[in-house]
């Protein structure tokens, strides 16, 4: 009882941080000129957005970090872990905010650099949660208790190197989604009130406060965030927040809930695939109005308030039932 009670102070303090930075940073951010560009090719009304503060992911960044060193769990080696990978995320976005707003472009990093460092990072995680007994490299099916297990050294490098790269596409779906005001804070809020309740459940409470903490920031940024935006997370927040989704999931051994809470990242991954393959495929045709989907519906004339709500409710539902998915699972 009392690790829960401090899994709630933890996520009311970072709340209330993120507030107080969002106060602090937004002004900060006007004064730097780190204003958004807005891609030429997106919605035409989305130019009146340009020049609004970007890399505000940084506000539920640090309110996220002081509240778990208050919380003096920090030598909690999974949870320095998770953080770490995280914040590695967030270093490489913020790298790639920093050259479009000096370079004035919406282009940032390169493709190849981009991925290159994410691999790094991803790998080198997953190899040190093996080498401290974090992850299994079995692969659990949701909503049962089966469990195929992976050994030998071959299949271990063959996991790490699969496992690598689901990350990677994860965490850039999570990008993708950050696509209109408030949304991939408010479909990820969710995503971190199921890892902090599998947390609980496996009475992993001192990495439950990760979860738990990310939840309350991103809360208090939502006030800023929320439609019309006063700042954007920029890809500082959104690979962090990709890289927390990620972190979570391996460090609980079970990678493939990712299906369930990520569902909204993998349908708006989705939609690009299949706008992209369809484009080439027929010279020019396409699917729909404009990927990733979100901006789709805003096309077909839904606002970005009704666009935040759908999302949000459906990522809700997927992790009401990835809850039940993990109960027959046998977690250690």
């Amino acid at each position: 009882m009392k690790s829960v009670l401090t899994i709630l102070f933890t996520t009311l303090a970072a709340f209330a941080v993120a507030l107080i930075l969002g106060r602090v940073t937004i002004p900060a951010l006007r004064a730097l000129k780190a204003g958004q560009s807005i891609r030429e090719i997106g919605p035409k009304w989305h130019n009146n957005k340009a020049g609004t503060p970007t890399m505000g992911g940084i506000v539920f960044m640090l309110a996220s970090l002081v509240c778990l060193i208050g919380s003096f769990v920090l030598h909690a080696w999974t949870q320095a872990m998770v953080l770490g990978f995280a914040f590695a995320f967030g270093l490489i976005g913020f790298l790639d905010d920093f050259i479009k707003v000096k370079m004035k472009h919406n282009e940032g990093l390169t493709a190849i650099q981009k991925f290159g460092l994410q691999l790094i990072v991803s790998a080198a995680y997953l190899f040190l949660l093996n080498r401290k007994g974090l992850l299994t490299c079995d692969i659990r099916i949701p909503f049962t208790a089966i469990k195929w297990e992976i050994s030998g050294t071959v299949g271990t490098i063959l996991y790490i190197a699969f496992a690598a790269f689901a990350i990677i596409g994860t965490v850039n779906a999570v990008n993708l989604t950050d696509g209109i005001d408030g949304l991939a804070t408010g479909v990820t809020m969710p995503v971190m009130i199921f890892f902090t309740v599998a947390c609980i459940l496996t009475k992993k409470y001192a990495l439950g406060l990760f979860p738990a903490a990310l939840f309350g920031g991103l809360a208090g940024f939502l006030c800023y965030n929320f439609h019309p935006a006063q700042v954007f997370m920029g890809d500082t927040g959104s690979l962090f927040l990709g890289g927390a989704v990620c972190g979570l999931a391996f460090a609980l051994d079970i990678p493939l809930i990712l299906l369930l809470v990520g569902i909204v990242y993998i349908i708006e991954t989705i939609s690009v695939i299949m706008q992209v393959s369809y484009f080439k495929l027929t010279h020019g045709k396409r699917i729909f109005k404009m990927t990733p989907i979100h901006h789709h519906f805003e096309m077909s004339g839904w606002s970005e308030i009704k666009i935040w709500l759908i999302f949000v409710g459906v990522t809700c539902v997927f992790c009401i039932l990835a809850y039940f998915a993990i109960l027959p699972m046998k977690l250690g």
